[in-house]
């Protein structure tokens, strides 16, 4: 959401003549964008749980044919039962990977995926327990969860030696927190959709990516509003390149919009594949294919 409207805004701030400071803008990216809940990100969700073989056809079919296509389990009694089944069968596969374990240590509060209204459910994941340095061995902390790394941040930052390493003084700053909701923050808009098509069609380029084994965000959803711009496509679906090895797959639209997907990666592909990412990034900013 923020990333396109903060793009347009400089943009149209741009055109304003005489503005001050002056910025060389060129473009934007966003990886695995929340954009529209409503109309493409929430939609997308069950039939990516279809494609990646968490539902079955028939559940799948069954959805489709009593909830037409949408979440509203009021509905129907045959919607009510078909969404409740598809929630049975997701509501332990972690959410923005679906490939890794749901470890609850790091995620304690309990919810449904495909219920999930908030923006990328941050507060959903984002607190740990209280755990100071002193009552936390490195021992007690799994590698099996990637989602254990948030538990050494957040030791990290609120360790008393680093705080005071980073001129921190004492009692001026809380404690660190990775996601604080606590920000008063306004949530007006509820489609970024707009906002892409006006930093495209204004001559800036963008790069849109997904990992694609994020059910959060799923790639799915963003294609289709990707499609909705109705550019036309200059270099059609194919696979892109690290190494020699497949790093996913990319098309690209007129008005230098690109899509690529990066191969087993979750929400935050960065994370996931540093490595591949960095490519994609480095080619897309020397104005270089995919």
């Amino acid at each position: 959401m923020i990333v396109p409207t903060v793009t347009s805004e400089i943009a149209k701030g741009l055109k304003i003549v005489g503005s001050k400071p002056t910025m060389n803008l060129k473009g934007c990216l966003v990886g695995n964008p929340f954009t529209d809940q409503s109309n493409f990100d929430g939609p997308s969700k069950i039939p990516f749980a279809h494609r990646m073989a968490l539902i079955s056809d028939q559940m799948y079919k069954s959805y489709k044919k009593s909830c037409r296509g949408g979440d509203n389990r009021h509905q129907s009694i045959q919607c009510r039962n078909s969404l409740d089944a598809i929630d049975e069968c997701v509501k332990d596969i972690s959410e923005f990977h679906v490939l890794e374990p749901r470890c609850a240590y790091a995620s304690p509060h309990q919810y449904n995926v495909l219920k999930l209204k908030t923006s990328l459910g941050v507060q959903k994941m984002q607190q740990l327990p209280d755990f100071t340095a002193e009552g936390l061995h490195l021992s007690e902390i799994s590698t099996e969860c990637r989602t254990m790394l948030y538990t050494l941040s957040r030791i990290w930052a609120n360790n008393a030696t680093v705080r005071e390493a980073l001129g921190i003084h004492k009692g001026t700053v809380p404690l660190w927190l990775r996601c604080n909701t606590d920000i008063p923050y306004l949530k007006d808009i509820k489609s970024s959709v707009k906002y892409h098509l006006d930093v495209t069609t204004k001559g800036y380029k963008s790069l849109v990516y997904s990992g694609d084994h994020d059910m959060g965000v799923p790639y799915i959803g963003t294609q289709s509003w990707i499609r909705s711009l109705n550019f036309s496509i200059v270099d059609d679906w194919r696979p892109w390149y690290v190494d020699g090895q497949v790093a996913g797959y990319t098309v690209l639209y007129s008005n230098n919009l690109t899509f690529a997907t990066v191969k087993g990666a979750g929400h935050t592909a960065p994370e996931y594949m540093p490595r591949q990412c960095l490519a994609m990034l480095s080619r897309w900013l020397a104005g270089d294919t995919l």
